[in-house]
């Protein structure tokens, strides 16, 4: 029999079961806390050992390359960074901008030693005259300004000068960066969006120059009518920043090339002799690079100058042997294409006064470059000169070639031996003249060559030979079928001559991209540890619809601002009213 003390209510019950599952809620809140307090005191630990970023873009934008982070690890002393790149800039300079702080802010992270960066505004003066002195003490360190135009809401054209340039200094050593890449036809955008491609390369490229103590050696072969120092000059002022440049003849040592890392043949006009073939062939086979920059055709340039007239015969310097077994042949033929540089003909008539007119000048094609190539990504056309066509030939597995520079599609094609009259002008819309297109006339091949001397005897005379190799270490050679590529003008006699910037045409006033193509070509030759591949990084360009942010601004701005602050509070308010009712319960 049951007492009424033995009757527990049913609502008591329910109590006590809510109490229960209340206590065991707040026990697995504390089992649940504790792993996670556990958890985090792993992952604080494991942090002071092992490091790792975990870039989340889609074109891996914010990935730093293996070798910069085995270079900055080198960094052994304070890096400083003075950024001119400020000021009141456009929203496209001001992502530049931000790109290179954040590319600093990651090499840092990888750096011995503390990166310091500065920000200076050179148009920030008090007057007019401090600010031209500012400019002008910039321009003489080699920082060239850019002027850019705008329009205000008004429609007013506004003028600025902005420096795209950063210093970096090291151990008492400083370097330039050029920040703004400027490719001919492209857009501004366009233009901005390579330069921030470039960012990784231009930097690094920078700061190797401040850290590598190793001296690396390269050679411009003399001996054969190459091209002279003064010639040259300026491309090797701007090699002079990796390497060590020697000129020289080849002699008798069958050994002198083997300390260099690259070798330039510019532009020759004499026939190399057996000698000279064998060490370059066998330079080659130890795994040698080279530049060849060939005229296959002679053309009296005075001539043309003083009487209109030139003939063009082939140049005989004893090198197709040596070339079509490396897979090359140079033509001897001359290229005349539409898209050309300019340069002034008189038009006046006979016993007048002269009267100039720009005309196009077919013999100086403007050469397009690769995209998908590195040496030639991402620079403008290369101005040529009496260039010529090369072909690929034989089938080799153990070979890759790639064309570097080419014609446009209206292109015609001059046999020798021939006579260049310049009162003869074809009509640049006359198709059936220019009626081929794209002819290669630079190209790389990467892999094994055959050599020239294989089951052949060693030419006499030579000291330090060793048995002929007839097949070469894996290597590299690029061709140009035009040797005024590397040729820099200049004017003037002796102590009074002045080198006017390769690749700079002065009657048209434009800068033609042979410095880069010359500097990146010797890079990509003597690059062992792929810096050049940091030139085909890729980041896709999203650019905003013009027309539609201007004319629906205000929409965007409320969606852009508004509407985050909005779902915000709606998403608390929500999480509130969820959590009343569960504890209410």
């Amino acid at each position: 029999m049951l007492n009424d003390s033995d009757i527990v209510p049913e609502c008591q019950y329910k109590n006590n079961s809510s109490i229960i599952n209340l206590s065991q809620e707040m026990k697995f809140a504390k089992q649940k806390y504790f792993i996670f307090f556990i958890g985090l005191i792993i992952v604080v630990i494991l942090s002071f050992n092992y490091f790792f970023r975990v870039d989340l873009t889609s074109d891996k934008r914010f990935t730093i390359a293996r070798q910069t982070k085995s270079l900055m690890s080198q960094v052994e002393s304070p890096l400083k960074v003075t950024v001119y790149l400020d000021g009141d800039l456009n929203p496209s300079f001001l992502r530049l901008k931000k790109s290179t702080v954040q590319l600093l802010d990651e090499l840092s992270v990888y750096s011995k030693k503390s990166i310091e960066v500065n920000f200076e505004n050179p148009s920030l003066a008090e007057t007019s005259t401090q600010r031209d002195e500012q400019y002008k003490k910039l321009v003489i360190r080699g920082l060239n300004p850019t002027t850019i135009y705008e329009r205000d809401k008004e429609g007013k054209s506004i003028e600025k000068i902005i420096f795209p340039w950063l210093e970096m200094t090291y151990n008492g050593k400083t370097v330039p960066v050029n920040l703004l890449k400027n490719v001919r036809g492209n857009s501004g955008e366009q233009n901005l969006n390579i330069s921030i491609e470039n960012l990784e390369f231009e930097i690094t490229d920078g700061i190797r120059q401040l850290v590598n103590r190793e001296v690396t050696k390269i050679a411009f072969i003399e001996g054969h009518g190459e091209l002279s120092e003064a010639e040259t000059y300026d491309v090797c002022k701007s090699l002079s920043r990796y390497f060590q440049i020697d000129r020289g003849v080849l002699a008798t040592n069958a050994a002198i090339l083997d300390n260099y890392k690259a070798i330039i043949i510019a532009k020759p006009t004499l026939p190399f002799s057996e000698t000279d073939k064998y060490i370059i062939d066998q330079y080659i086979m130890n795994g040698g690079r080279v530049l060849w920059l060939i005229d296959p055709v002679r053309v009296a340039k005075e001539n043309l100058s003083k009487s209109g007239l030139s003939p063009a015969i082939e140049l005989d310097l004893n090198l197709s042997d040596q070339l079509f077994r490396y897979g090359i042949r140079i033509n001897p033929v001359l290229l005349q294409d539409v898209q050309c540089a300019s340069i002034p003909m008189n038009i006046a008539p006979a016993n007048a006064n002269p009267q100039f007119e720009p005309s196009p000048w077919f013999f100086s094609p403007l050469l397009l470059t690769s995209p998908e190539h590195p040496i030639t990504r991402n620079i403008t056309v290369v101005k040529s000169e009496f260039c010529s066509k090369i072909d690929i030939v034989g089938e080799n597995s153990k070979r890759d070639v790639q064309f570097l520079l080419i014609t446009s599609n209206n292109t015609h094609v001059v046999g020798t031996p021939s006579t260049i009259d310049l009162s003869q002008t074809p009509k640049p819309n006359d198709k059936t003249y220019f009626n081929l297109g794209y002819i290669p006339v630079a190209a790389i091949i990467e892999g094994v060559f055959e050599s020239d001397f294989a089951n052949r005897m060693t030419p006499a005379g030579l000291t330090n030979t060793l048995p002929i190799k007839q097949q070469s270490k894996i290597t590299r050679q690029i061709i140009v079928a035009d040797g005024d590529i590397i040729r820099n003008e200049t004017t003037g006699k002796a102590s009074d001559s002045t080198t006017i910037p390769l690749g700079f045409d002065r009657y048209m006033n434009q800068q033609f991209g042979n410095k880069d193509f010359v500097i990146n070509s010797v890079l990509y030759l003597a690059d062992n540890d792929g810096w050049m591949q940091l030139r085909n990084r890729t980041i896709k360009l999203r650019l905003l619809n013009k027309q539609i942010s201007s004319s629906e601004i205000t929409f965007w701005q409320f969606t852009n601002v508004c509407l985050p602050i909005i779902l915000l509070l709606l998403f608390g308010f929500i999480y509130q009213i969820q959590r009343k009712r569960k504890f209410t319960k």
